[in-house]
């Protein structure tokens, strides 16, 4: 928790780095001043293997620390991933995700049987009737050229009825905001239900500041801030976030109750911050 303070912190400060970079180096700079004044440099060279041996492990690490929890604030990663239906249908307004969830569960139980006749096939001379009776009825072509020629081929009947399309639910669905003036965030995010009675949270023209092993999660709170605000009973953690950038899909667990989640939240493990925020609403 104490770090996440930390973070906050520093972001609250963000606006003003380059003034405290150049205060930084200043103050860096006549500390070095005033220490070579002192002679303190002349301790080191005489006991340069202890220095040594404290600085170089201990300057090694905090290298390494810096680069694991900073260099994703400023790299980027874009994923692009296709919504897995063909068709998205919206929730009507005068609807509660209830009802829609009782409708989808009916149409799911229903059997609609379907009774065409057969169409009638055309093999070179001989006309079938599947319908009426199945014994062909010959008619003979014009010609006898025309009954011989290899080149004539069967002409199959084609079904004049559409393929189908998978439809999947629009559930619920907000905006991505920025959390503080550092940690900034933007697009949609929108949770399906498939064709199958599954479920999926959707990011579409995604995009958050980066940062070190950030998670998608489903919180109960409709605009968390902090950790517990993000970590109330009911919460789900969808997985660490495929990239800051793009078009994404998080599957959903089928036991996870969406209609109790109020919100999308992009956060950070670690430290315990919140890097965006999209609060969900039912219905288009």
């Amino acid at each position: 928790m104490i770090y996440g303070d930390i973070e906050r912190f520093l972001a609250d400060l963000y606006p003003w780095r380059w003034p405290i970079i150049v205060g930084a180096i200043i103050v860096f700079a006549a500390f070095l001043a005033f220490a070579y004044r002192k002679g303190w440099h002349l301790i080191i060279q005489r006991h340069w293997r202890l220095t040594t041996a404290i600085a170089a492990p201990t300057l090694a690490l905090a290298i390494f620390g810096a680069w694991m929890l900073a260099a994703p604030l400023f790299t980027n990663v874009t994923v692009e991933e296709e919504f897995p239906f063909a068709l998205a249908a919206e929730v009507p307004a005068d609807m509660t995700m209830a009802q829609v969830e009782d409708i989808m569960a009916g149409m799911a139980m229903v059997n609609q049987e379907m009774d065409e006749p057969a169409p009638k096939m055309i093999l070179g001379a001989v006309e079938w009737n599947l319908v009426d009776d199945p014994t062909p009825v010959i008619e003979l072509s014009s010609t006898e050229e025309e009954m011989s020629d290899p080149e004539h081929t069967p002409v199959p009947a084609q079904d004049p009825t559409p393929t189908p399309q998978a439809v999947a639910v629009k559930l619920k669905a907000g905006m991505f905001k920025d959390a503080d003036s550092f940690h900034k965030g933007s697009g949609e995010a929108t949770i399906f239900r498939g064709p199958d009675g599954s479920l999926l949270l959707r990011l579409e023209d995604f995009n958050v500041t980066n940062g070190p092993d950030l998670h998608v999660l489903l919180s109960p709170h409709p605009d968390p801030e902090r950790q517990g605000d993000v970590k109330q009973a009911g919460y789900v953690d969808l997985g660490k976030l495929k990239g800051n950038i793009g078009n994404q899909n998080y599957p959903i667990p089928d036991d996870v109750d969406v209609s109790i989640q109020g919100s999308v939240v992009i956060y950070c493990k670690p430290f315990h911050v919140v890097f965006s925020v999209a609060t969900l609403e039912v219905g288009p």
